[in-house]
């Protein structure tokens, strides 16, 4: 009589067998090799421009809203570095030339299939105005990525962002990244004040609340020129010291990011200059201490 444990080594070169059979597929005696999964496609071509597809408008206010356009497949991707920015182009009745603007989208290569543009129409705001005018279904002519801000991960040990209106979104953008990268080390912190005229105007303000309730190193700072009653956060335009008060003072480890309407950048340059940062540049490099989106 055969007992089970003289049956064993029989057993476990059965399995050797079979296994080796499943591996080389026994009809064609090719090996079954697992396909690595397929890279996302990124899309953006920074030398031409693209039709991307409007797919969604999400009406924030009577001037601002939120644009998702298609990317060609499902699973495609921006392809848009922490930091950098698109163009938009359309070419507009009685302008002689493709007007083009540059533009921050308030998702990141983390999502697929579509890219998100919080946008502000303003009265004379060419791009911006064409944007609030199409309907679902046209098309926005695409190019990027562009501009010298690429974020990298301890890049510095503290940012101080300053943001007025739509110039939220490569706050948002960056501040986004870092939290994503907690895990893997990231130990930036960011304090950023944004500026708005009114309560209603302040975009992204639940996004915003929702990071800094999670994430210590992360702050926000509320300026409005025109407070509500009880309002706990600043009043009027951004000061040198507000900027001294809620944001890292100079060093080496520090930089301070601006981005909002050209008055306000200008303001920002010199108040950052008078307590002690180093002056901004024209156009700002990645390396400089001071730098304007």
């Amino acid at each position: 009589m055969v007992s089970a444990s003289d049956l064993l080594p029989f057993a476990v070169a059965f399995a050797v067998i079979l296994g080796g059979w499943i591996l080389f597929s026994g009809s064609t005696g090719t090996a079954m090799v697992a396909k690595p999964a397929a890279a996302k496609k990124t899309v953006l071509n920074p030398t031409e421009f693209q039709d991307f597809e409007l797919e969604a408008k999400t009406v924030l206010s009577h001037n601002t809203a939120i644009y998702r356009f298609k990317l060609p497949t499902p699973t495609s991707i921006l392809g848009l570095p922490i930091g950098q920015h698109i163009s938009l182009a359309a070419t507009l009745p009685d302008q002689p030339k493709q007007v083009v603007r540059s533009y921050t989208p308030i998702t990141s290569d983390e999502d697929q299939g579509h890219v998100d543009l919080l946008i502000k129409s303003y009265p004379t705001g060419n791009i911006s105005k064409h944007v609030a005018s199409l309907k679902i279904g046209d098309t926005m002519k695409v190019k990027g990525p562009k501009g010298a801000m690429v974020y990298t991960p301890n890049m510095v040990r503290h940012f101080g962002m300053i943001a007025g209106g739509t110039g939220i979104t490569p706050m948002l953008q960056v501040a986004k990244a870092i939290m994503r990268g907690r895990a893997a080390g990231d130990r930036t912190e960011v304090d950023l004040l944004f500026a708005n005229v009114n309560p209603e105007d302040i975009l992204l303000k639940d996004d915003l609340d929702e990071l800094a309730a999670k994430d210590s190193k992360f702050r926000v700072h509320y300026v409005l020129n025109n407070p509500p009653e009880g309002w706990t956060g600043g009043v009027g335009f951004v000061s040198a010291d507000m900027i001294k008060e809620k944001l890292p003072s100079p060093a080496s480890d520090v930089k301070i990011l601006i981005c909002g309407p050209p008055p306000m950048v200008s303001a920002m340059k010199k108040a950052t200059e008078s307590l002690g940062y180093e002056k901004a540049r024209p156009v700002s490099k990645l390396e400089d201490q001071v730098f304007c989106f």
